[in-house]
């Protein structure tokens, strides 16, 4: 059991990553003159708070907590978003497993990607993930920094004539885009950054469908996929609820793993930009 548990920390953060990729689905390609977009959704000051739990053999375990919050700062003396989102174990689990996850990007006020950094210690490894972004002619140019299990930085650039994102800013910027076109089965494939290289992913839209939180809140959701494509057929990683408003909160991931799965569900939620309309009374 402790070695399952042990994977589910590592997958942990993991839900957040491809729960990221799956907001945006909820938008198209854009070229680089259509980078910038009305914030539409992210007051400054949001504050999200999500429980983790992982399923063995039936037995459902807490395994975590997640909190993302969102402020208004400068980066490199201009005006700016920075939102931090960080992954932890329970005390109980670190026994066990230690997990620490922390994720920051920075963007422009209109959701242009400025700077990623994600810091990951699970077990006694640290893995160090950082995107620059620079912007130039209608282009952009991405540094990408990647601290290995040996201590060293590989460092890599790319140059792409297109938008791309990390995953904190596919979130960001989807959350503020409307799905009224979303039809079931849509697929988008889309430019991620990481510390390595930019990578096409695949979303696919499913349905709109109601959750019910353990507290008995009913919500309005979004269902959506991330998919890989294993020896050519689609396997579905995670499904994942968004809530079907202005604000377009996650409110639960469904991760599947080789020994069993992990959920997040959304304990609070403070200072969001709108009432949660999607609530059903």
């Amino acid at each position: 059991m402790i070695n399952s548990i042990n994977l589910s920390k590592t997958y942990a953060s993991r839900i957040f990553k491809y729960g990221c990729m799956l907001l945006l689905l909820l938008a198209p390609f854009w070229c680089m003159a259509q980078c910038p977009v009305q914030n539409k959704a992210i007051a400054p000051g949001e504050d999200l708070v999500y429980d983790l739990h992982f399923n063995w053999k039936f037995i459902w375990v807490k395994c975590g907590t997640a909190t993302m919050k969102t402020v208004s700062t400068t980066y490199n003396g201009q005006p700016a978003l920075r939102t931090y989102l960080q992954t932890k174990g329970s005390k109980q689990a670190d026994k066990l497993f230690m997990m620490r996850d922390t994720l920051l990007s920075y963007m422009t006020p209109d959701l242009v990607p400025l700077y990623f950094r994600k810091g990951a210690l699970e077990g006694h490894r640290y893995n160090v993930d950082e995107v620059f972004y620079h912007y130039k002619n209608g282009k952009v140019s991405i540094d990408h920094n990647y601290l290995n299990r040996l201590g060293e930085w590989e460092k890599h650039k790319t140059d792409l004539t297109q938008c791309a994102f990390d995953m904190i800013a596919q979130l960001n910027r989807a959350r503020s885009l409307s799905a009224d076109d979303l039809k079931p089965g849509q697929k988008i494939k889309f430019q991620m950054a990481e510390g390595k290289r930019v990578s096409e992913k695949t979303l696919i839209f499913r349905r709109r469908d109601t959750f019910k939180a353990d507290d008995g809140t009913k919500y309005k959701c979004l269902v959506l996929s991330f998919v890989e494509y294993p020896e050519g057929k689609e396997k579905e990683v995670i499904t994942f609820y968004v809530t079907d408003d202005g604000n377009h909160l996650p409110v639960r991931l469904d991760l599947n793993l080789k020994f069993g799965s992990a959920k997040a569900f959304l304990n609070s939620a403070k200072g969001t930009k709108y009432p949660i309309s999607a609530i059903i009374k």
